[in-house]
């Protein structure tokens, strides 16, 4: 093998390694994203609409009347109002709040 060829295999060999350890990083880097946008709802918190109060005051605190041992695992905003995810302590449900706060709805699952 002449010195010429020689030199352009090693350069090959380099290259290739250097686009193998940049396309793994990549690789990572992608699968980490995906993870971490998935754990969020699939919606990037920029995305979610604000909910307006009319009064002009968030009031200090909401309390939802639910069975003990019942936990949100998610909240939907779509400018008007909020809907809440609730599991535990009976069927999975949503609770509809209005723009106020106020509870406007449920729907159930029947167990």
């Amino acid at each position: 093998m002449s010195p010429g060829a020689l030199r352009a295999l090693k350069v090959a060999v380099v290259a290739m390694g250097v686009v193998i350890v940049v396309g793994t990083g990549a690789l990572v880097v992608a699968i980490v994203q995906r993870v971490t946008h998935s754990r969020l709802g699939g919606v990037p918190a920029a995305q979610v609409p604000a909910v307006t109060v009319p009064t002009g005051r968030v009031p200090p605190s909401v309390v939802l009347d639910e069975p003990a041992g019942t936990h949100i695992v998610g909240v939907a905003a779509d400018g008007k109002g909020l809907a809440v995810t609730l599991v535990g302590g009976g069927p999975d449900r949503v609770v509809v709040l209005d723009g106020a706060l106020r509870v406007v709805g449920r729907i159930a699952l029947a167990r």
